[in-house]
């Protein structure tokens, strides 16, 4: 009798060449972003926060406890860290006297962007190398595994909510 197979080994199961580069995308990402967070001298919570703002803007502190996911204490502690350290700032809202806004400051986004600029816009120009044709084949591949994995993450939109 054989022994049963374990989660484990099915997880690791062969899959084609697509999804095997698609996994080593995913802990490339991974690698690339801690390094960012190491260089910004940020832990992951701080980053996350961080790229909220870079992509947001300004936002008040209970907004982005909210897109990070985490408790308004939470979000608190994380801001003082970003402040200590130089990254970004409170402000008070320009509508609002009694709100804040957490605002990047600009030497930590051009910091972060000069990092990240030439990763995104190297990525986008490998599609250069493809027809028309072979990125929309690209492009509705990608769709269908972004909708695959919002499956699988309780937070995430499903597409038929976007």
């Amino acid at each position: 009798m054989q022994p049963k197979e374990s989660v484990d080994e099915r997880a690791f199961a062969p899959t084609r060449p697509a999804t095997a580069l698609l996994r080593e995308f995913l802990e490339l990402s991974a690698q690339f972003e801690r390094s960012i967070g190491a260089e910004l001298e940020v832990n992951p919570t701080d980053l996350q926060a961080m790229e909220h703002l870079l992509v947001a803007g300004p936002l008040g502190p209970t907004e982005l406890a909210r897109r990070v996911g985490i408790s308004a204490g939470a979000a608190t502690t994380a801001v003082d860290r970003l402040v200590a350290l130089g990254h970004v700032s409170r402000e008070p809202h320009p509508n609002d006297r009694r709100a804040v806004l957490v605002v990047p400051q600009p030497e930590s986004r051009d910091k972060a962007m000069g990092r990240l600029m030439p990763m995104i816009l190297g990525v986008d120009a490998e599609l250069d190398s493809f027809t028309a044709a072979e990125q929309e084949t690209i492009t509705r591949y990608l769709r269908h595994v972004v909708a695959r994995l919002k499956d699988h993450v309780p937070t995430a939109p499903r597409a038929s909510e976007q």
